[in-house]
């Protein structure tokens, strides 16, 4: 705050005051991370103040006004951070044990504070500010959790203060536990159990005694004072035991040994009769009922028992002395014996460690965690030995802070990590190893920057051993703690954490993960398995009330998950439609780099039967896209036309197509075929072709003028087999029977270009579906060329080499490509018997020295060729025509193309033709397994082959019953009398029948 002149206090802007507030707390939420004790509450509180961070820079942001009110409620909220500021400041600086013992406290005053700072926020009067109905909700849900969050101190921490207060009041009477206590604490606020870091300590209790007393803070010194009373004491109990067992332990005393169980005691009571012995010993000699001494049978007068503390400290000394002993020893055999005995050694401390916690104490401070890390190095080839000291140190580490920050000092962290790969029974102990160290916050940040800990963890889950895997999944969601870890966790394809943080996680760390995720390069197993953890409606929520970096990161992943077919529906359930559409349609300046992202992803679900549905909610929508075309850029526009193209195309509903009519597309898409850019053209053009299928023709060919046909007929020469098709496509909807589209056709020399998508030859780059597509089309589009009432064009088709191509669709093409072909080789044929030239007849008395007459046609009985007369015998078409009889999809085709062949006077000799090609056998089938209109064709056919006696003999039995079944049910008139003539051939019926 500053003054004026007069001395008025002048009062920084509210927008100063909450730029300051955002500092504070971005340094508080960073300072709780240092905190000593109860460090999981005072995460809570980081937690809190991280979802509070995004609410006040939204204010700023707004420049809301400045307010009493709002200025009161956000002075308050400062007031607040800071009192949680010095708190934190006390828990990082002052010594740790006093920490431990005032723990309560801590935790009392961290819970008053978070009311309070959710007091502060729930005062700003969000009701009257400009900021958004989402923002409002999360700051009443916040302030309520605030309100009503509870905090507790750990149990095992509430239970080292009881024994530590239990400590002090009994002072020196309770001297041999007090060493066990000391290292409880040591453990419970992470400091190692050495004499150096408990003098360390014992200074800064001390500073902090003399402190208080500056302060006339008396009881607060009395209690200090207290409390290094005791551990001083205890400390120096530590020193004389340690000196004591630096001695040999010898064997152990006779009186060491109970007289019942003959074994070393571990709680020597002694009875009434004079006698010690075990506790639990006694007290079942009792509980079954006697009343004597076990050893002598003497009477006892009482069964009270009472301890022997003399002998019990002996044999805890003895004991002791005895443990140190094997520590030495098995330091000695680890420093230079064999392998085998390192193993022995190992399997010792593991053994001594289970024991008694101090044990691990005693084997740290033999120096012995380094020794045995050493035996992890990649130049130890004994896998067994590294097996053994994996398992020790971990049994080592177990509760005890101080080895777990040694061996992640010490550069082990690599070797375990390492071991991961390794044996499949190795790896099961360095993964149960690292989440023995992961437990501590500092050592599990360490542990993930191990270059490639996660990826070797990730792989672990599936590694086939339930034990390492379950582990590994514990581990990893240890790491998760951190983002840079969970980051690397999705880049090794284990995306549940990140997933997690997209759900449940601040609005911050949700923006950075869909920016790291925007960021990798998936692949399609990987947005599938993104999917599967629920990633997408989290997304769509980023991607609908985000800010623009939230909108761009969320939009990037969804683009990239839209690519995988299995994700469309999801992200069409997941709302994703709408949001995109407001991106298109958004005319705000900082959304136009992410109209592309947006083009491309609704692009990608067009092929989606259900996005059809979600556009026509709105009946502008389908208007608005296409508006937009001549709005953006080319990138844009392919992608709005590839999502047009999806939505129209014949796979799904015609409802699209309708609306698309409705909306004069054909006007728009035309000038597009001649577009420079291919994604653009291409697209335009399938969505054309789409519309062509269901238009009615006369109309849709009303748009086409001698432009768009010529640029139609040139992309049938294009390299992209897509335009081919497409182009394609579209000339062959168009109405055969306009005359304007054929002179046009004509006129840009289309036949040509139809006639060498036919070629085989010419299309043998192209996939199986393509080639067989322009077969289908391009014969189609030369049906108008062929018409029987333009013998000229005919001629010109002919010459163009089109029947012996037509002839090859029929051998190599689709069903519906033989369909095609066999309907142009039909209208040909009929102007084949007048096109045949008659044969001249040598005359004169020298006729037989003139060269011999050449032979002709069989059929037509004149000089036929392929292109003058467009014979179909001499093109070699009648067998693959037969053949075409055996398909559904091709067979009432080419009876049609077969029949022009007896019509003539001369049908006996094309029924022969026909018959030695199989065709009478595959007409006689076809009475019965045909349509109605296929079987009146096949029985007009037979009447003719059956006027023939061979015939008669070799098919009448087969044909009868089904000529008899037509006779009698066909529905057609024609058809039955046609069949009752086959059957008079066959003599069942009589030429006099009611049938004629």
């Amino acid at each position: 705050m500053s003054r004026d002149g007069g001395g008025n206090a002048l009062l920084a802007p509210i927008s100063e005051v909450l730029s300051r507030l955002l500092a504070q707390i971005l340094t508080t939420t960073l300072a709780t991370k240092d905190v000593v004790i109860e460090q999981s509450n005072f995460n809570v509180l980081s937690r809190f103040l991280e979802r509070i961070a995004p609410i006040l820079k939204e204010l700023q942001e707004k420049n809301v006004r400045d307010k009493p009110s709002v200025r009161t409620a956000i002075e308050s909220l400062e007031h607040e951070i800071r009192s949680a500021n010095e708190l934190i400041s006390e828990c990082t600086n002052k010594s740790r044990v006093y920490l431990l013992y005032s723990c309560k406290d801590i935790v009392r005053r961290l819970q008053g504070i978070t009311h309070e700072i959710g007091r502060c926020l729930s005062r700003i009067p969000m009701a009257t500010l400009d900021i958004t109905l989402d923002m409002r909700d999360t700051t009443v849900e916040l302030c309520k959790l605030m309100q009503n969050v509870g905090f507790k101190t750990a149990a095992a921490q509430e239970e080292i203060i009881a024994k530590l207060d239990a400590g002090i009041r009994d002072g020196q009477s309770n001297r041999d536990h007090a060493r066990e206590v000391l290292h409880e604490i040591a453990q419970a606020v992470g400091i190692s159990d050495t004499s150096t870091s408990w003098k360390r300590e014992f200074e800064k209790l001390k500073e902090e005694k003399e402190e208080a007393i500056l302060r006339k803070s008396q009881a607060e010194a009395f209690q200090l004072e207290q409390i290094l009373n005791f551990l001083s004491q205890a400390e120096a109990h530590h020193l004389e035991s340690k000196k004591q067992q630096i001695l040999p332990g010898p064997q152990p005393l006779q009186a060491f040994y109970c007289p019942m169980t003959h074994e070393v005691m571990d709680d020597p009571v002694e009875i009434a009769s004079g006698l010690t012995v075990e506790r639990k010993a006694i007290e079942e000699w009792f509980r079954t009922g006697h009343r004597t001494c076990p050893i002598t049978n003497a009477e006892l007068t009482s069964l009270e028992i009472h301890p022997n503390t003399a002998l019990c400290s002996c044999i805890r000394d003895w004991r002791n002395r005895m443990v140190h002993s094997q520590i030495i020893d098995a330091r000695s055999k680890l420093k230079t014996g064999s392998d085998e005995d390192k193993i022995t050694a190992l399997k010792d401390l593991h053994r001594l460690s289970e024991g008694a916690a101090i044990c691990s104490v005693w084997i740290q401070e033999e120096g012995l965690v380094p020794v045995i890390s050493t035996l992890l190095s990649n130049m130890n080839k004994h896998q067994h030995l590294r097996q053994t000291a994996l398992a020790t140190l971990n049994s080592l580490a177990t509760n005890n802070r101080a080895i777990k920050e040694e061996i992640s000092h010490i550069g082990a962290m690599q070797n375990i990590v390492r071991s991961l790969a390794r044996d499949v029974k190795e790896g099961r102990q360095a993964v149960s190893l690292l989440l023995e160290l992961s437990k501590e916050p500092s050592i599990c940040e360490r542990i993930g920057k191990v270059q490639g800990c996660i990826l070797l963890l990730v792989t672990m889950l599936n590694c086939g051993n339930s034990d390492a895997s379950e582990d590994a999944k514990k581990l990893l969601q240890n790491l998760a703690s951190n983002n840079q870890n969970v980051v690397q966790m999705a880049e090794a394809n284990y995306f549940k954490p990140l997933v997690h943080l997209l759900l449940k996680g601040p609005e911050m760390t949700k923006v950075l993960m869909a920016t790291a995720l925007a960021k990798m390069a998936l692949t399609e197993q990987s947005k599938a398995a993104i999917a599967r953890e629920g990633a997408i409606p989290p997304l769509v929520k980023l991607m609908s009330a985000g800010k623009l970096e939230a909108k761009t990161a969320a939009l990037g992943v969804l683009q990239s998950l839209s690519t995988h077919p299995d994700n469309r529906d999801l992200m069409i359930d997941a709302g994703v439609i709408p949001p995109l559409l407001q991106l298109l349609f958004s005319v705000t300046s900082v959304f136009m780099n992410l109209k592309e992202l947006a083009a491309e992803t609704l692009a990608n679900l067009a092929t989606v039967s259900s996005m059809e549905a979600r556009l026509l909610e709105s009946n502008e929508t389908i208007c608005q896209l296409l508006s937009l075309l001549n709005l953006v850029g080319p990138v844009n526009q392919g992608h709005l036309l590839r999502a047009l193209n999806g939505m129209a195309s014949p796979m799904t509903l015609s409802s699209v197509r309708a609306r698309l009519r409705e909306a004069s597309a054909i006007q728009l898409l035309l000038p597009f075929c001649e577009a420079n850019d291919a994604d653009v053209r291409v697209n335009a053009l399938k969505i054309l072709h789409s519309l062509s299928q269901d238009w009615v023709a006369e109309d849709f060919a009303d748009h086409f003028g001698l432009t768009y046909i010529k640029a139609l007929v040139k992309l049938l020469a294009s390299s992209s087999n897509d335009e081919k098709v497409a182009a394609a496509g579209i000339l062959s909807n168009l109405p055969l029977n306009d005359f304007r589209i054929t002179e046009m056709l004509k006129t840009v020399d289309a036949i040509p270009a139809l006639i060498k998508l036919m070629n085989a030859e010419n299309l043998k780059h192209c996939g199986r579906m393509h080639r067989d597509q322009l077969m289908e089309t391009s014969a189609r589009t030369l049906r108008r060329f062929t018409l029987p009432t333009d013998e000229k064009l005919q001629h010109m088709t002919a010459e163009r080499n089109a029947i012996p191509l037509l002839v090859q669709v029929l051998t190599v093409g689709s069903s519906l490509a033989k369909r095609e072909a066999a309907m142009v080789l039909s209208q040909l044929s009929v102007n084949s018997k007048r096109l045949s030239s008659p044969i001249r007849r040598k005359q004169g008395l020298l006729w037989c020295f003139s060269p011999r007459v050449q032979e002709g046609c069989r059929i037509h009985m004149g000089y036929c060729s392929v292109k003058s007369s467009f014979c179909l015998l001499e093109a070699g078409a009648v067998a693959p025509l037969v053949q075409a009889l055996e398909e559904t999809e091709t067979h009432e085709a080419a009876l049609g193309a077969l029949a022009t062949l007896i019509k003539d006077d001369t049908c006996d000799v094309a029924c022969e033709i026909i018959a030695e090609a199989g065709g009478l056998k595959a007409l006689v089938s076809l009475l019965t397994a045909g349509t109605p209109d296929t079987k009146s064709q096949v029985t007009w056919m037979l009447e003719k082959f059956f006027r023939m006696e061979k015939y008669r003999t070799e098919f009448g039995n087969s044909a009868q019953m089904p000529l008899i079944d037509l006779a009698q049910r066909a529905a057609n008139n024609d058809t039955r009398s046609m069949a009752a003539k086959c059957l008079a051939h066959l003599n069942i019926l009589h030429n006099q029948s009611v049938y004629f």
